[in-house]
């Protein structure tokens, strides 16, 4: 059966709500996002192929409602349908909003945005009119992020997946940095994972006897938890970028009850890291 992007659901993590909000879609080729990965590798994973026989990724943003406060993690991709030949992919996305409203959220009744970090897929909704989708909201990314984004030379390799000037402008009196441990919001706390940005930043979400984590891009696939060694094509520093991932990894396996929630999977977002056997695994909230 071949992959679906994830829909709209949403997790109660105690008090506090987590609904993931769809923006769209990618298909990517498997080996562009992942150069060290095999055909042999990929034959066993059919559940991550759309019916072209490309990897399907999600784009989407976090609606986390937590002691009145309205918050959204990431900002999708944006209003795009375009080749992505760095990739070997088509991007097609612009649902964001939409999808937003129907959760009964207006752009003006966020009060904060938080970046996971400034790769152009968690940035679209930012300003793509050249205003600020949600003005009234505080923008918050995590340290060393902005200003490597802000400073980086145009023609640098990483330069094209970043958020360009029409992100960077907008934001240039309004965006926040925090460190690791700040807290967003009762039970909303950011916690630093470097490496595929060097200001990439997750959330722990907790409430009760209850945890889940936002993993923002430190996990792209599934690949990449029974397989550590699948470095993304648009890590900023991979060797870090793995370490974090089997740290994070590793910590969710001990607390076999965090929902891990990363970015990008098909089918939904929400599930748990699992070790079975002698292997770490992904098993899905819709996992029958």
């Amino acid at each position: 059966m071949s992959a679906s992007p994830a829909i709209a659901e949403t997790l109660e993590v105690g008090d506090i709500s987590i609904t993931f909000v769809p923006d769209g879609r990618a298909l990517v080729g498997g080996g562009a996002l992942f150069p060290s990965s095999t055909e042999a590798l990929w034959a066993v994973h059919p559940e991550l192929f759309a019916d072209d026989g490309r990897l399907l990724l999600t784009f989407g943003a976090f609606l986390v409602r937590t002691a009145g406060r309205i918050l959204l993690v990431d900002l999708g991709m944006g209003p795009i349908d375009a080749e992505f030949p760095a990739a070997d992919g088509h991007f097609l996305a612009g649902d964001l909003v939409d999808n937003l409203r129907i959760q009964g959220v207006a752009p003006a009744e966020v009060d904060t945005v938080f970046y996971s970090h400034l790769h152009l897929d968690h940035v679209g909704w930012t300003a793509p009119g050249g205003t600020l989708t949600f003005p009234g909201a505080r923008h918050v990314v995590g340290e060393r992020e902005f200003e490597f984004w802000r400073d980086l030379d145009p023609a640098a390799p990483l330069a094209g997946v970043g958020p360009g000037q029409g992100v960077i402008d907008p934001l240039l009196d309004r965006i926040e940095s925090v460190a690791d441990g700040a807290s967003l919001a009762p039970g909303v706390d950011v916690v630093s994972t470097p490496g595929h940005t060097p200001g990439h930043c997750s959330l722990v979400i907790s409430s009760g006897q209850e945890r889940a984590v936002l993993l923002g891009d430190v996990v792209h696939c599934a690949i990449q938890l029974t397989d550590n060694d699948q470095a993304m094509a648009f890590d900023a520093d991979p060797e870090l970028a793995a370490r974090t991932r089997d740290r994070i990894a590793s910590e969710l396996e001990r607390e076999p009850g965090t929902t891990a929630i990363p970015c990008h999977f098909p089918e939904s977002v929400f599930g748990r890291v699992l070790r079975v056997g002698d292997r770490r695994t992904w098993r899905s909230s819709r996992a029958t």
